[in-house]
């Protein structure tokens, strides 16, 4: 079986805390612990720019405070680049997700409730 599709390799980045990118870094992403604002903003522009396929795993802090021009824009067109949200370890109990309310607000507040 050819498996080669003329495909670049996408990039496996996470970013957060140190303590949670540890793990990321264990099963091989490119991680960024405790990154700066400039940081996130840098690698965003970097990625948009070069149009290069990754899928991102970012600390929700880090989507909330100073997220600079470049992480929602890439969170809007999407293409080659994924994001997705993760909790702070210390908040992962009382973690709810975009695509989770927007799930709700569409099938009803029940519709994520784990049925019996």
């Amino acid at each position: 079986m050819n498996n080669n599709t003329g495909l670049a390799p996408a990039r496996l980045i996470a970013l957060g805390s140190a303590a949670l990118m540890e793990g990321f870094a264990l099963i091989g992403f490119e991680t960024y612990a405790d990154p700066t604002p400039e940081t996130v903003e840098n690698l965003m522009e970097g990625l948009l720019r070069s149009q290069q396929a990754a899928l991102v795993v970012i600390e929700q802090s880090l989507t909330t405070r100073n997220p600079g021009r470049f992480l929602p824009r890439a969170q809007r067109e999407g293409g080659g680049i994924i994001i997705t949200e993760i909790p702070e370890v210390h908040l992962s109990g009382s973690y709810r997700s975009r695509v989770e309310s927007l799930v709700q607000s569409i099938l009803g507040p029940d519709a994520l409730e784990t049925q019996e």
